[in-house]
């Protein structure tokens, strides 16, 4: 089976350094992770957009809002009226059990925190990953749509592998590193984008030489 080691190498001899996740500051990142569910990122990026220009994108000034007010500003990320009430919940969790302090929320243990976020309505563990390892800089490996069909297709997991089972293939095999995890992630997104689509584009691929013998298969 194909090493993440390799598979990452030629992944960033091929697309060069991601630097990813775009944003100014950890909250922004945690509202982005929140956005960024069903939908794709132009989107998200014109929804933090809005909330710059309203002067909210702090966690005490968009605590402040109404739901219908927070919905309206987030409107072009899709299913806004259900990004507003999971993002306050977010910001409930933060305001009450941290004062609304990214610093004070990312000091505690890492796995407790986990824990503690994916309790929140409308927090799943590519959420709770995406916000710990992009905001708070601590290793969780994300997985998301993108990744689950890159490594279902090459048949390094399972078809229907569930979210554990594939960060797990990740993470047994690679150092415990942020910039690494961060990096891996951004690239495997990219890779998804330009070459692994669901018609899936293999000419010119940088993982086209370790496809299973039978190509390239489509997710369940």
């Amino acid at each position: 089976m194909q090493q993440p080691t390799d598979i990452y190498s030629r992944l960033l001899v091929a697309f060069g350094p991601q630097g990813w996740w775009p944003a100014d500051t950890p909250f922004e990142v945690i509202v982005g992770a929140v956005l960024t569910q069903n939908t794709n990122w132009r989107n998200v990026e014109k929804a933090i957009a809005n909330l710059k220009s309203a002067g909210v994108l702090t966690p005490s000034t968009l605590w402040q809002l109404s739901a219908t007010e927070l919905a309206e500003l987030i409107r072009p990320s899709g299913y806004f009226r259900i990004k507003a009430q999971r993002l306050r919940n977010v910001v409930e969790y933060l305001m009450q059990r941290h004062s609304g302090s990214t610093d004070t929320m990312f000091s505690m243990d890492s796995n407790q925190l986990r824990r503690e976020l994916l309790a929140i309505n409308g927090v799943g563990p590519e959420t709770a990953d995406s916000i710990l390892l992009y905001a708070g800089n601590q290793p969780h490996f994300v997985v998301d749509a993108y990744t689950q069909r890159v490594v279902q297709r090459h048949g390094w997991v399972a078809q229907g592998a569930t979210y554990e089972a594939t960060q797990r293939f990740f993470t047994a095999k690679l150092d415990t590193d942020v910039s690494c995890f961060n990096e891996f992630h951004a690239l495997i997104v990219k890779l998804a984008k330009v070459h692994c689509r669901k018609a899936p584009l293999c000419q010119g691929c940088p993982l086209e030489s370790v496809l299973p013998p039978e190509g390239p298969r489509g997710l369940v």
